[in-house]
């Protein structure tokens, strides 16, 4: 037992090893006897995996900053990351290594720079002037816990508060603590008996930068005079206060207070505020205080030269306004404006026409931080209209439940979808222009088409223009308008088979040369849709019903009641009613009450409007069998050549021709082998080796199971509840799973778990048998046990007699066998050229044809791109089949396996795509132990295998996608998508493609100060902050307080995530003016070391001296 242990160990250790070259070297010599040598051109320097970019809104958000200058905005999270956004296209994403959450941001403004704040109480400097920003500078406190930062505008000295309440001063050039420190005890009274608080604020007067507005959390403002090392007026309210903005003279501020109100003070008059004002309370008659109302988290104050300031808050809202959304008020003059939003306010930003605090601010615009959206408010047009977000931030406004990901489209499929989804846009928007609009784009070297598809809990789908680095909505398709929804709770058809979201998506099936989509939802139901550009009615949505059935005769009873066989229309001589009026079923139940022929979701019955866009073709529903409730669908697949639509799922298969609207084949997973079949079905489960959960095996528990069995969670996985190692399953989001809980108690059981399920579907033209001379269409069916059966396809001519005739369908008798669940299937020509499944050119179903294209129409044959269609049909082809263990490269027709490699031994694959790289293609495979593998085709010699992430939960698992030309996805978070690539060609360019976030902008011109105020004084007063702060004046700061990190710096962010010779000397060439400051700079701060420990040593000989004769107790 210890010894298999062993083994299997070193098999894990060696995934793509020796032992599987081996037995692959072999079989290519056998193979290099029998079939053509196809030569094939990729090697594994075409190969590199790095991140590109990231897109979607920025996970869990702790903070907004934004320079007003170079006009970019920061967002930091919960999580360490931070995004950088710029005008619509330029969008960076950097992360702090430690994780820790973002606690706040501040812009050198127009510097290039940015200071972050974490709840670890590190501050990070960031160089912004380089496409992948890098840390220059950290700085680590030790004993203090940061609580609030201020950076004056052109300072280099940053004020850090404290938990403690004091205040440390940091110089942002060389990262280093200035000996000037403000004590909490010398800032406030001396007669106080407690603790003021953490700092809350800190900023200086707009007019006098030497005097330091301090707020503490109990409620304590200071003004410290920084030459005097004094306070010159000290605020004190009883409630705690949560911000604090000054009125641009320097005359008056103003602080927000837990209990919902604000006072405006006069800055010579600390006694009490000048003003009080509750925004949100009730005003009561006989003038006593307003009822206090919720905290005003954050007050901002901006003057304009024309009229009224505005005094901007969030929160604040009265306690009796129960269910009210979060609010954004705007006081202006007499007016209050309260701006409802969607989500809680995380920050918020007014956006003014000055970087200089001592001038008339002009703000023109608020940028509102939510937890789940960015809102920008135009403050210069009545009603406050919000301006139209650019960037594509609505990715998780229904949670993704599936993604698709098509590089190399049609060139017409963007603008088409964009036709049609520029009718969807919302109106009311600001007329103005996006008021972030800083940086430049990167140079586009891509020239090729994308689209992402991504699938949504609620039943809608979107479609994105993902072309270069960018991403853009194009249009969404609403799947859930087809069905009758139930008001509440109590009205829900006791049908359903989920708890929640019972329209949400679970595979997505595209064809993007005919337009042809074919959806599955979670209520096992199939939709396929049709484009279109014209409106249409629809009078009765066209509709099937299937039953599928899963029949096994138990071992425990045997002489039990055997089930009715399947209503098999082969050749469509049987068809279902399309009507669902005419379905008498759809309230039946059987004699003993149980329900039966009855859908999970009811289709409407009203005639339906259909927009330009995708529209429905057909909706298919699996129904309820003598009270069992139909099984989730596993696979699907739509072929426009063949009008035909497959799908199964653990109970089995069934082909549907939509043209004709009938079902061509209905038939348990084990019919479809007939007397073929290899394994023994009595046993209610058919695996009784594998563990209940369905998950892998421990190696730890020695398990041993036998070699012709697969150890991962096969269909399991395919009803989209992939069973994870025991180990990880603590760390999964409930909440990224919910749309698959199923409330039907059979899909938990063991017997339904370990079933066949069909879990990979291809349509294409091949050879079905052994003895075929001539490629024939046809079905390659793929199951959880590894088994591919071949479908033969008979379908009638083109044309009227394609609606006319029946298509006949009859299993081929054709078996292959792989280890573990079939997940991709593909067919490759006799040049070793993919030959993609047949497809008919998209054309417009909706307007009548005319003579001419009826006649071109019944001689249009389907459409195949594969080189091997003008060759003779005597030559071969090769099947590609990719599973869960292993991928087999098999000759056909002579159905020898030619090529075979084991992928892994010890885990299992989640996702396998055969995808076109460089002229050439690969199958590129990812593990759920974190490994992306690729593998050359058809000899199948590993290319590339790098550990990039391990699978931690369902979300990567399920929406994790390869597509042509080195390009990959996942969604990183239920907001975010990440995109790699795993081409070399494409980490070499990525920095030309990058766009630059920091350009040179000249920095506007400071406020005059005018004739009589130059005479009389009363301008802004400047201060020496080097004499105050310097070494020389305020010595040094203690070593134990901070300790310097200095940071990866510019250098090596610029090599960003690539690397070999050729990108190495392009990375060179765009860091050279880095490199030559950077030089400089080494140099100064190699002097400035040198002097540190010359005096460091001096210093601690002296002190040597000092101490020599010294007893302990004289110390």
């Amino acid at each position: 037992m210890r010894k298999f242990n062993i083994r299997k160990v070193l098999d894990g250790l060696t995934a793509v090893s020796s032992g599987a070259s081996a037995s692959s070297a072999a079989q290519q010599q056998q193979a290099g006897n029998r079939e053509t040598e196809i030569q094939e051109t990729l090697q594994s320097e075409h190969f590199q995996l790095c991140k590109t970019v990231r897109h979607g809104f920025p996970y869990q958000p702790s903070a907004l900053a934004f320079d007003p200058v170079q006009k970019i905005l920061a967002i930091g999270t919960q999580t360490g990351a931070l995004r950088l956004f710029g005008r619509p296209g330029v969008e960076c994403y950097c992360q702090h290594d430690s994780g820790a959450a973002v606690i706040q941001l501040q812009f050198l403004i127009n510097e290039g720079a940015l200071v972050s704040a974490l709840a670890d109480d590190t501050l990070h400097l960031w160089n912004l002037r380089q496409k992948r920003p890098a840390i220059l500078h950290s700085l680590k406190f030790n004993r203090e816990r940061i609580t609030f930062c201020h950076l004056p505008f052109q300072s280099k000295w940053l004020y850090v508060g404290t938990e403690r309440g004091n205040i440390h001063i940091v110089n942002v050039e060389s990262f280093t603590l200035s000996g000037y420190v403000i004590m909490w005890n010398k800032a406030i009274e001396l007669s106080s008996k407690s603790h003021p608080g953490p700092i809350v604020h800190i900023s200086d007067n707009p007019m006098d930068e030497g005097k330091l507005l301090i707020g503490f959390e109990s409620g304590t403002v200071v003004l410290w005079d920084l030459k005097s090392k004094k306070a010159d007026y000290r605020y004190t309210h009883d409630e705690a206060i949560h911000s604090v903005a000054w009125h641009h003279e320097g005359k008056q501020f103003i602080c927000s207070h837990s209990d919902g109100t604000l006072t405006i003070w006069n800055v010579k008059s600390p006694t009490k505020p000048f003003q009080t004002i509750t925004p949100h309370g009730k005003q009561l008659k006989d003038g006593k205080k307003p009822e206090p109302c919720k905290p005003i988290l954050k007050v901002e104050y901006k003057t304009t030269r024309a009229g009224e300031p505005f005094i901007i808050l969030s929160g604040g809202l009265s306690y009796d306004t129960v269910g009210r959304r979060p609010c954004l008020t705007v006081m202006h003059g007499k007016s209050t404006a309260v701006l409802e939003m969607d989500y809680s306010i995380v920050d918020f930003l007014t956006l003014c026409e000055t970087p200089y605090p001592n001038d008339f601010q002009e703000p023109y615009a608020v940028v509102v931080l939510l937890e789940k959206d960015l809102v920008l408010i135009d403050l210069a047009q009545n009603g406050y209209p919000i301006f139209e977000n650019p960037y594509p931030l609505t990715i998780h406004e229904s949670p993704v439940t599936c993604c698709e990901y098509f590089a190399d489209c049609p060139v017409d499929l963007i603008p088409a979808l964009y036709s049609v989804g520029a009718r969807q846009k919302r109106q009311g928007y600001s007329k103005k222009e996006w008021p972030i609009s800083g940086g430049n784009w990167g140079l586009i070297t891509q020239s090729y088409p994308e689209i992402i598809i991504t699938g949504h809990a609620d039943g809608s789908i979107k479609f994105w223009d993902a072309s270069a680095i960018t991403l853009q909505v194009l249009y969404k398709l609403k799947t859930a308008k087809v069905f009758e929804k139930s008001r509440n709770k109590d009205e829900r058809p006791n049908t359903d088979i989920v708890d929640e979201d019972p329209y949400a998506i679970q595979i997505i099936s595209w064809c993007p040369e005919s337009r042809m989509l074919c959806i599955a939802g979670v209520s096992a139901h199939v939709i396929i849709y049709r484009f279109s550009k014209q409106e249409v009615t629809t009078e009765i949505i066209p509709m099937l019903e299937v039953r599928l059935l899963y029949e096994i005769n138990d071992v425990e009873s045997p002489d039990g009641e055997q089930v009715p066989p399947l209503p098999t229309p082969g050749t469509g001589s049987n068809p279902q009613s399309i009507v669902p009026q005419s379905h008498p079923s759809t309230s039946s139940s059987s004699s003993d009450g149980l329900r039966d022929n009855v859908p999970c979701l009811k289709v409407k019955n009203s005639p339906l409007k259909q927009s330009p866009g995708y529209q429905i073709e057909l909706v298919i529903q699996l129904v309820w069998v003598s009270g069992e409730p139909p099984q989730q669908i596993t696979s699907l697949a739509v072929n426009s050549a063949y009008g035909l639509v497959v799908f199964g799922n653990c109970n089995g298969i069934a082909m549907v021709d939509y043209l004709q609207k009938t079902v061509l084949l209905n038939l348990g997973t084990i019919e479809l082998y007939g007397s073929n079949d290899p394994y023994r079905r009595e046993p209610r489960s058919p695996r009784k080796t594998r563990q209940p959960s369905g998950g892998l095996c421990d190696i730890n528990e020695g398990t041993i199971v036998p070699e012709d069995r697969c150890k991962s969670p096969t269909s399991a996985k395919m009803s989209r509840k992939l069973s994870l190692p025991t180990e990880l399953k603590p760390d999964l989001d409930v909440k990224d799973n919910s749309f698959s809980r199923s409330r039907s108690s059979s899909v938990t059981s063991i017997d339904k778990e370990s079933r066949e399920a069909i879990s990979a579907l291809h349509f294409c033209e091949t050879f079905t048998r052994k003895a075929d001379t001539s490629p024939s269409p046809c079905l390659w069916v793929g199951t959880t046990l590894g088994t591919v059966l071949v479908i033969v396809l008979n379908l009638p001519p083109g044309g009227e007699q394609r609606l006319l005739q029946p298509v006949i369908v009859s299993p081929s008798g054709t078996i292959l066998r792989l280890k573990g669940a079939i997940l991709r299937m593909a067919f490759l020509d006799t040049t070793g050229s993919l030959v993609p499944p047949a497809h008919e050119p998209w054309r417009e179903h909706n307007v009548p044809e005319d003579k001419d294209e009826k006649d071109k129409s019944k001689k249009r044959r389907p459409v195949s791109v594969s080189p091997s269609s003008s060759q003779e049909i005597s030559e071969n082809q090769y099947a590609v089949i990719c599973s869960e263990k292993q991928a087999k490269v098999i000759s056909l027709p002579s159905q020898n396996c030619i090529y075979k490699q084991n992928i892994t031994e010890t885990s299992f694959v989640l996702r396998g795509d055969i995808v076109s790289l460089s002229n050439s293609i690969c199958l590129a495979c990812f593990c759920a132990n974190g490994h992306i593998m690729t593998f050359s085709l058809p000899s199948l010699r590993p290319l590339l295998d790098v550990y990039y992430l391990p699978l931690t939960n369902m979300r990567i698992a399920r929406t994790f996608c390869f597509t042509n030309n080195g390009q990959a996805l996942y969604l990183v978070s239920p907001t975010e998508i990440q995109r790699l690539t795993y081409s070399q060609e494409t980490c070499e360019n990525l920095q030309e493609m990058l766009g630059e976030l920091f350009t040179p902008v000249e920095t506007p011109e400071a406020p005059n100060r005018g004739f009589f105020k130059g005479l009389f004084g009363g301008g802004a007063q400047s201060l020496d902050r080097e004499e105050l702060f310097g070494e020389s004046a305020s010595g040094k700061a203690s070593r134990s307080l901070a300790q310097h990190i200095p940071g990866p710096g510019g250098i090596e962010g610029v090599k960003g995530a690539a690397s070999g010779v050729v990108g190495e000397l392009a990375r060179a060439r765009l860091a050279l003016d880095e490199r030559g400051q950077k030089l400089g700079e080494l140099e100064e701060k190699t002097a400035a070391m040198l002097y540190s420990a010359d005096s460091f040593s001096k210093h601690a000989h002296e002190m040597m001296l000092k101490y020599k004769d010294k007893k302990w107790y004289q110390f």
